[in-house]
């Protein structure tokens, strides 16, 4: 049986949707950040690094989304979550979930996790009100240059659409319209009448 460890308002809502768009049977555990139940040694056991997402499988845990997710396309090819036949496109849907992941959440982490950069006050306050333009900036790209249709990969629904979602979730909060951005937008909405996400969401409330 997977188990995934995610927190409420995290970014392992990505993972917590591919795993529900997979049809694998899993059971998740929920972390509340403000707690400070990262931090617990029961859960550093899990994962060290003290974040989610973490997937524990038969054969030992898998941290990050971009890692959960491929593993989930691969153990459940069925889904279709993921181009595997092709490892050129396999490679671009990695190198855009790759983008999430190293720059736009940074660029969202920004406004709370300044700490993790800098001791300096002065600058971490710098930092959060740089967020909202480095956000637009991110989402730009996105739109203009990476989302390639109806879904990020065109066509075919991937897990890398999760990816983007969540990040999306989160523009409001970082002080940026995303009625901006049309397509996003567009996806957006795409993305919540789908009964996965529908459920992920309703996993992440609680």
């Amino acid at each position: 049986m997977l188990t995934l460890y995610f927190a409420p308002g995290s970014c392992a809502l990505a993972s917590l949707i591919a795993l529900e768009e997979s049809g694998l049977a899993y059971e998740h555990r929920r972390l509340i950040l403000a707690n400070g139940d990262q931090r617990q040694p029961d859960y550093l056991a899990i994962n060290p690094k003290g974040r989610v997402p973490a997937l524990v499988t038969d054969r030992g845990v898998i941290t990050e989304n971009i890692a959960i997710q491929a593993y989930l396309a691969q153990i459940a090819p069925a889904a279709k979550l993921a181009p595997l036949d092709d490892p050129f496109e396999f490679a671009q849907m990695q190198a855009f979930n790759s983008y999430i992941a190293s720059t736009v959440h940074i660029n969202h982490s920004h406004k709370a996790r300044g700490a993790r950069w800098t001791d300096d006050a002065a600058a971490i306050e710098t930092m959060k009100a740089k967020v909202p333009q480095t956000m637009a900036e991110s989402f730009a790209l996105l739109e203009d240059k990476m989302l390639r249709g109806p879904w990020v990969m065109g066509d075919q629904y991937t897990v890398a659409d999760g990816y983007l979602f969540t990040m999306a979730k989160w523009l409001p909060g970082d002080n940026v319209d995303r009625s901006q951005f049309a397509k996003v937008s567009a996806h957006y909405q795409r993305m919540l009448e789908r009964p996965a996400v529908q459920k992920a969401l309703a996993i992440e409330e609680g």
